[in-house]
């Protein structure tokens, strides 16, 4: 685990005995009811990053450290402040939105062809992001991300709306505003290594990192930027770039969960 990505574990545990995403570390509204300033030690939160109890106690001695001693440099993603059940309205958009998803997409060939591309390593339940690049979701059969096990089966979708459209939280399908959260712009990347052929996932760099390089624009990024932040050694390395501008997000589990579509954690899905 990411020395980053456990600090944000030890807010999550606190409240959290069995575990949610570390993507989502801070979704419950006890914790975060207005953003905090982490972003130096944070992972993007879309990058699911679950945790278990024993990651999380081996790394807590290094979050402490880097919650007190990083330095600070902007507002943190803005988490969900509602919780509860699906209600009937939510429930029948799930249950719409699911047929449909499941039709179009059900293997990552099917969402390979329809032009997403995998960006993520498989989590600690095995989830793996697959994005289009489309951020704009103007209803349930545009995903702008699909989320699949190691097998290749669907689990759940993203659904997202430009913050620049909607400053504050979308209104959308009859879904509670509270449960959508706000992710910050970053460059998202994939690298192989030129030596073994291995691709490399979960490589990112906020926008302001990337902008700092000269020439580099983070909204149309490019290979060349990479490789002069070091990353890499040869643009030919990238794989696939793009850029995660500053939106809003739903996260929606297809695979049936008994804790309820929008929930952290579905019982359903083992490592």
């Amino acid at each position: 685990m990411d020395p980053r990505e456990a600090a944000r574990v030890l807010f999550q545990q606190k409240k959290n005995p069995h575990g949610v995403r570390a993507s989502e570390w801070s979704r419950r509204p006890d914790l975060n009811r207005r953003p905090i300033v982490y972003e130096t030690i944070a992972l993007p939160t879309e990058l699911r990053r679950r945790c278990s109890r024993a990651s999380f106690h081996g790394w807590l001695a290094v979050a402490l450290l880097l919650l007190l001693a990083a330095p600070v440099r902007a507002l943190a993603d803005q988490q969900p402040t509602y919780f509860g059940k699906p209600d009937a309205a939510e429930s029948a958009w799930v249950s719409q939105m699911s047929a449909y998803v499941m039709a179009h997409y059900p293997t990552v060939a099917d969402a390979e062809k329809a032009g997403y591309v995998r960006y993520t390593s498989p989590d600690e339940t095995g989830a793996i992001s697959y994005a289009n690049k489309h951020w704009e979701s103007k209803d349930y059969e545009h995903p702008s991300q699909l989320w699949y096990d190691k097998n290749g089966k669907l689990l759940g979708a993203d659904y997202s709306v430009l913050t620049s459209t909607s400053p504050s939280r979308p209104s959308l399908w009859g879904i509670n505003p509270g449960r959508w959260f706000q992710f910050n712009a970053h460059v998202h990347w994939v690298q192989r290594d030129p030596a073994t052929g291995q691709v490399k996932y979960d490589q990112w760099a906020w926008d302001s990192d990337f902008n700092s390089v000269p020439g580099a624009h983070a909204d149309d990024p490019s290979a060349a930027t990479i490789v002069a932040m070091k990353k890499v050694q040869n643009a030919g390395d990238v794989v696939t770039i793009f850029h995660f501008p500053s939106l809003w997000d739903l996260i929606v589990w297809v695979l049936p969960n008994p804790d309820g579509a929008f929930a952290w954690h579905n019982p359903n899905v083992k490592p």
